[in-house]
């Protein structure tokens, strides 16, 4: 005969007991292959074909998922969501414009989100812009909003290579170069010449602008505005064509034309043939090489420059030396074919 089965073996309670320790590790079991089957499914390569910018809006984890899986940045939104959930991150998504790359997995996405690692997007302002020119860039671009209540002084903008994210405003944007341009500035003034005849930081920035507009050649700014320097300890009227454009456009920046003989003896505010020392303001926002180049400049005794035909300048201490600068300008023009005058 089979032994008997103890009366213990055969309590309810126990036959429960043993039913719900089966059931528990059946679960855990299907759980652990559910979370291994997903930890692979959330870390395989994704759906992208190509990288893609996509801009995630404000809104919750679901709709976050809806819209990835519309631009084809994720295929299963409800791994998505699950996978946000199990990493708690269901309130650290930010919303922003993202670079997801190609084939990323559903970990990648999710991380880039949390690390709200959004598009930088750039902006490069040349130096010699007036105002208006920067504003009107600002304007042009897309990627900011908003609008411009006024534009800024001439010269309180600092040319530069600028990031910003999508959303940035263009009134943001404007107190950033500002705040830029007061730093470097204070910085070059700091340690400026000490025998510089410039009183002001302001009037430094006057004078960068006027060296900015005569020369796009790096090598050539000290000796441009050494140039300058001289002519305002000597008392000197500074002769610079840009401020007799200024003094007739403005900020619009360009004439359009060359100068004619009567707008040289035009009076304005700008004109340097007609006004003595500097201009009242700057005539464009100078970048940081000729800030630097106007508070020490090179230690010549040239008082003159002229074009030299090549892009540059040839330079001069004396108006004889100066003279047959011109005349060689003069022949090269003539043998271009290129109409000229003298100052």
């Amino acid at each position: 005969m089979p032994p008997r089965r103890s009366a213990r073996t055969r309590n309810p309670i126990v036959i429960a007991g043993n039913a719900l320790l089966t059931i528990v590790f059946l679960i855990t079991v299907i759980a652990g292959v559910a979370f291994v089957f997903g930890k692979q499914q959330f870390e395989q390569p994704g759906p992208l074909t190509e990288d893609k910018i996509v801009n995630v809006p404000r809104g919750g984890i679901r709709d976050t998922a809806d819209l990835l899986m519309r631009e084809g940045v994720i295929d299963r939104p409800y791994l998505f969501v699950a996978g946000a959930l199990m990493l708690k991150a269901q309130n650290e998504l930010k919303y922003g414009e993202y670079r997801f790359a190609k084939e990323a997995s559903l970990y990648d996405v999710v991380q880039t989100i949390i690390d709200g690692k959004v598009v930088q997007h750039a902006l490069t302002l040349a130096e010699g812009l007036t105002s208006d020119q920067i504003v009107q860039r600002l304007l042009d671009n897309d990627t900011l909003t908003g609008d411009i209540r006024n534009i800024p002084r001439e010269g309180t903008l600092l040319p530069e290579t600028y990031r910003f994210t999508r959303g940035t405003t263009r009134e943001q944007m404007i107190r950033r170069m500002q705040q830029e341009q007061r730093r470097v500035l204070q910085e070059i003034w700091d340690r400026r010449s000490p025998d510089l005849p410039i009183k002001t930081p302001e009037q430094l920035v006057t004078l960068a602008s006027i060296v900015e507009k005569e020369t796009g050649k790096p090598e050539e700014r000290t000796r441009v505005a050494a140039v300058f320097v001289n002519r305002l300890r000597a008392k000197m009227k500074l002769q610079s064509d840009p401020t007799i454009i200024y003094g007739l456009v403005g900020g619009k920046g360009s004439l359009g034309r060359p100068i004619q003989k009567s707008e040289i003896e035009q009076p304005t505010p700008y004109n340097t043939y007609v006004i003595d020392g500097l201009p009242p303001g700057p005539i464009a926002n100078p970048g940081r090489a000729s800030l630097e180049a106007a508070a020490n400049p090179a230690r010549t005794k040239e008082l003159y420059f002229v074009a030299d035909g090549t892009g540059g300048h040839s330079f001069a201490d004396t108006y004889e030396q100066h003279q047959k600068n011109v005349a060689r300008l003069r022949a090269l023009e003539r043998q271009a074919g290129q109409p000229s005058r003298t100052r």
